[in-house]
């Protein structure tokens, strides 16, 4: 499942922007936009968590709760914002390319972390 997870916010999904017709993200709110950068966020962190990446090592484990909390949102954007798995694995996809082309991932941290649900 953390596969999934991970896989989600990290690959890359042309074929589901093709299939959805568009050439980029879908516009969301200003929320729902957070939420989808929150979960990115916490999947990056996750993945590296995983895999031994000592940046990420200092942040709590969030192989189980950004999991919990990227189901969640992305359920929530799905259903808000109208839209099919495919947009939303887009708007995962661009936000966590940005946050990796950007290198911003301990600037959005702090924010995201007190959305996690609780333990």
């Amino acid at each position: 499942m953390i596969r999934l997870f991970a896989a989600l916010a990290l690959v890359a999904v042309p074929a589901a922007l093709s299939a959805a017709g568009q050439d980029a993200p879908p516009a969301l709110s200003l929320e729902q936009r957070m939420l989808v950068r929150c979960s990115a966020a916490f999947a990056i962190t996750a993945h590296g968590q995983e895999t031994g990446d000592a940046a990420v090592q200092s942040y709590p484990d969030l192989r189980q709760r950004g999991r919990e909390f990227f189901v969640r949102a992305s359920a929530r954007v799905m259903e808000e914002a109208g839209l099919d798995r495919a947009a939303v694995a887009a708007a995962l996809s661009a936000e966590a390319r940005d946050i990796r082309t950007r290198g911003t991932l301990a600037q959005v941290m702090p924010a995201c972390l007190p959305l996690l649900p609780a333990q």
